[in-house]
């Protein structure tokens, strides 16, 4: 058992003007949790919460390697980190509070770039509010926010309360393009869980696993398949409102002896074709490309569906059926259950720049071939690269390399044991102009 003392966690709450930081902040000073926590403010002024200790930092202006002026913290919260670290038995943990209009990459940075703090302290999580009723105005024109967004481990969905459902549905469609592996917490007023907030634990792919078990999944232009025995003769499919006015399905003749996933790689080649529409009562019958259902109309819709012949058919739809009250009508008018099912990881539509790349690869990864490929990678593309990380199988070691990243530079470091069960190699990229392809066969070049 190592006799080093485990690492200090430091969570940065980070978030648009008004998205609602302090009051989270001040729901997390005054909560009974149990734990001493140590505030970095965004003027960046250290209160300890026992000890009231104000040390001041003005920030500093600069021109980044990439053309952009920013607001950097790299030294002084180096220095301030530092100064907490001669009060160490007053605090278990840190809250760095960034300021609205900030970049949180110099933040997040500093946990990689300096020696001493990589050593002493660990990322738990970058917590980003988003004001729910205004980030829209915000997206397109502000880098700052999409950057924001992009950073985070945990995106809060603030301010419900000033919404409609369905705008909160569409908000929360759009963040999730822009950084697909985050979790979504919705709240009012910031009241969301503290343990979903202090204790990220950086990228742990046991909890993504449990949050989502699709997460090692291929992503998909759809999100259900389900497999129905029918006979000759037209069918019904029935759907009330639901979170989007459209919707796109495929109706297909199963395969001899194809199971769903084999169908669910036919349907993703079908799907390159544009879906063409079709309005309620227009009939649905087997083809060759996705159908663009009009959910537009207020009520329950309606559409025919034909089976030419006797057989097993499938039935791919862009959303879980739930959220539209989905409902498979027979030719005499009884409901049918499907005899088999499937949920997939949905690709969801992404930002214009701003999208996240999740790729798993089975087999051992080799070392120098990794690390040669990673430091080509962010030398080029370092800056459009906003955080990476994830769990490697590294030929010869029989411990799992945990990693997470800002820009171009990462920590890495061996966990526990791989243990008896299957290993294999989860990486994450979360940035601007991400090439899917691209990144997925440079990572497997890298195989032993």
């Amino acid at each position: 058992m190592s006799n080093q003392p485990a690492k200090i966690p430091v969570t940065v709450l980070t978030g648009f003007l008004g998205s609602g930081k302090t009051t989270l902040l001040n729901r997390i000073l005054t909560e009974q949790h149990g734990q001493r926590i140590a505030v970095i403010e965004n003027e960046f002024g250290e209160i300890g919460i026992d000890q009231a200790l104000v040390i001041n930092a003005d920030e500093e202006v600069f021109e980044m390697n990439n053309g952009c002026i920013c607001c950097t913290v790299r030294g002084d919260l180096i220095r301030i980190l530092g100064n907490l670290m001669k009060r160490r038995d007053r605090f278990d943990r840190i809250l760095v509070e960034t300021t609205g209009m900030a970049d949180p990459g110099p933040v997040a940075q500093t946990f990689f770039v300096d020696d001493e703090v990589r050593d002493l302290f660990t990322l738990d999580g970058i917590i980003t509010l988003v004001d729910a009723k205004h980030v829209s105005l915000h997206l397109d024109d502000s880098e700052e926010c999409a950057q924001q967004i992009a950073f985070a481990d945990v995106l809060v969905l603030n301010k419900l309360d000033l919404v409609t459902p369905e705008e909160a549905d569409r908000i929360e469609k759009r963040v999730r393009g822009m950084n697909g592996m985050a979790r979504v917490l919705r709240s009012q007023n910031a009241q969301v869980p503290l343990d979903q907030v202090l204790d990220v634990g950086g990228f742990d792919l046991d909890r993504a696993l449990e949050r989502k078990p699709t997460f090692l999944s291929p992503e998909y232009p759809f999100e259900w398949v389900g497999s129905f025995e029918l006979g000759e003769g037209v069918h019904t499919l029935e759907l009330q409102e639901g979170p989007d006015p459209e919707m796109d399905v495929l109706w297909i003749e199963a395969q001899a002896g194809a199971d769903l996933l084999q169908e669910a790689e036919r349907a993703l080649r079908l799907h390159e074709k544009d879906p063409t529409p079709l309005a309620p009562g227009g009939e649905l019958a087997p083809g060759a490309s996705f159908r663009r259902l009009d959910l537009a109309a207020s009520g329950p819709k309606s559409f025919p569906v034909r089976a030419p012949r006797p057989g097993r058919y499938l039935l791919f739809t862009q959303h879980l059926p739930e959220e539209f009250s989905l409902q498979f009508r027979g030719a005499r008018g009884d409901i049918l259950t499907p005899n088999d099912q499937r949920a997939f990881a949905a690709a969801h539509s992404h930002d214009d720049t701003v999208g996240s790349v999740g790729i798993h690869l089975e087999g051992a990864v080799d070392g120098e071939k990794l690390n040669a490929w990673l430091g080509a990678l962010l030398r080029e593309k370092g800056t459009d690269i906003f955080r990476m990380k994830g769990i490697l199988d590294i030929k010869g070691s029989d411990q799992r390399f945990v990693f997470q990243g800002v820009h171009m530079l990462f920590d890495g470091r061996e966990e526990r044991p791989w243990g008896e069960g299957p290993r294999a190699s989860d990486l994450v990229f979360i940035g601007r102009n991400l090439d899917r392809e691209e990144l997925t066969e440079g990572f497997k070049r890298c195989l032993a």
